[in-house]
């Protein structure tokens, strides 16, 4: 369950932080601020990848429990 929200926020990170570059740097008109998607993204991607990481280790700890 961890991965799978752990990829979610991954993934969603990405795109936010891909629309927030483009609507701060390029010509990309959201309705909403950039400057929003791209500390949004920032904060997802970062914290899916830390997911992403400590999910291996609770993995690990679970299985030599078992």
């Amino acid at each position: 369950m961890i991965k799978i929200l752990g990829l979610i926020a991954t993934i969603g990170g990405a795109i936010a932080l891909i629309l927030g570059i483009l609507g701060v740097f390029g010509d990309m008109n959201t309705g909403i601020s950039p400057w929003a998607f791209l500390i949004i993204g920032i904060i997802f991607f970062f914290a899916g990848l830390s997911l992403l990481k400590n999910s291996k280790e609770i993995d690990t700890v679970a299985a030599g429990n078992s």
